[in-house]
């Protein structure tokens, strides 16, 4: 076996320069070029993603190289995501199946899950939790790896999504998370939960035009909502009342069409979260303030 006289350092340091000088647009679980070619060298080589620098010296055969190469091409060529290409994303430090069936896993709501969604809950009890429009099942599951003993229910309308979310379920071992069917609440009656967590799709129709050519591959139904991105969050904040338990709670990512939905909505009570990047369009609302804003919410979300 010959090996080449580059190494594995030499490798990602190559990629990264590629894909700055390709303009790549980054934002699919990593934010820069450098994370994404250590990501695809790592993935080329079998290699674990926390491998320690130590090896970062050593040499690659002339296979390897190729290999190697090769995704970086695809990555440049064709704009596909970094994660679709390795088939892996992580999230809330778990590894999940990643690829065009459902959206790369890379919402902030991850560091909510890590830190038991506190202090948000305030220490109340919570039995049953949905994740609504789970998409891969990443919020789902990690919620309920987190959190053994409360029952975790994933729904999305998407049925190719929902098979990823099962082979993911089964990948992370995750036996207290149940995945159904459903369009919103639409498939859900009488179903009550704790908590409820949702990422719904939240881009214009404007931003979803506009976007780079990587989110091209991820499926549109879970990026485009409406002219101000707020066509499925009207939806979610009128029905879930009925689904949370007294003192139940939301918590709702809208992204950029925060700003929209405060217009909306002033007079509504909602907690923004502050993450350690700073405030990334999450809120959270209690259900009792939902209930009595009902009318105004009901009125806006009927009109979409």
């Amino acid at each position: 076996m010959s090996f080449e006289q580059v190494s594995v350092i030499d490798l990602i340091r190559f990629g990264a320069s590629r894909f700055g000088e390709a303009g790549l647009s980054f934002g699919h679980s990593y934010d820069n070029a450098l994370d994404e070619a250590t990501q695809l060298v790592l993935h080329a080589l079998h290699m674990p993603h926390d491998l320690s620098p130590v090896y970062g010296a050593a040499r690659v055969t002339a296979d390897e190289k190729a290999g190697v190469l090769s995704l970086f091409e695809r990555r440049i060529n064709e704009r596909v995501p970094a994660a679709y290409l390795a088939g892996e994303a992580w999230f809330a430090g778990l590894s999940f199946k990643s690829d065009p069936r459902a959206l790369v896993p890379r919402s902030p709501i991850a560091e909510l899950i890590e830190s038991g969604f506190e202090p948000w809950l305030g220490g109340r009890e919570v039995h049953r939790v949905l994740d609504l429009c789970t998409g891969s099942g990443c919020i789902a599951i990690a919620t309920a790896h987190y959190h053994p003993d409360w029952q975790v229910l994933g729904a999305d309308i998407n049925d190719d999504a929902l098979a990823l979310a099962r082979e993911n379920r089964a990948r992370l071992h995750a036996d207290n998370v149940e995945l159904c069917k459903s369009d919103l609440f639409k498939d859900l009656q009488g179903e009550v939960f704790d908590l409820i967590v949702t990422n719904p799709p939240y881009v214009t129709h404007a931003e979803t035009d506009a976007l780079p050519p990587e989110y091209a591959h991820e499926p549109e139904l879970g990026l485009r909502a409406g002219d101000d991105g707020l066509d499925l969050a009207l939806k979610i904040l009128r029905d879930a009342p009925d689904h949370l338990s007294e003192h139940g709670m939301l918590i709702c990512e809208v992204g950029e069409a925060e700003r929209a939905l405060v217009e909306l909505l002033p007079e509504l009570p909602l907690a923004w979260v502050e993450f350690k990047v700073g405030q990334m369009g999450i809120f959270v609302a209690e259900r009792a303030d939902l209930v009595e804003h009902r009318a105004r919410i009901g009125a806006l979300a009927d009109a979409r």
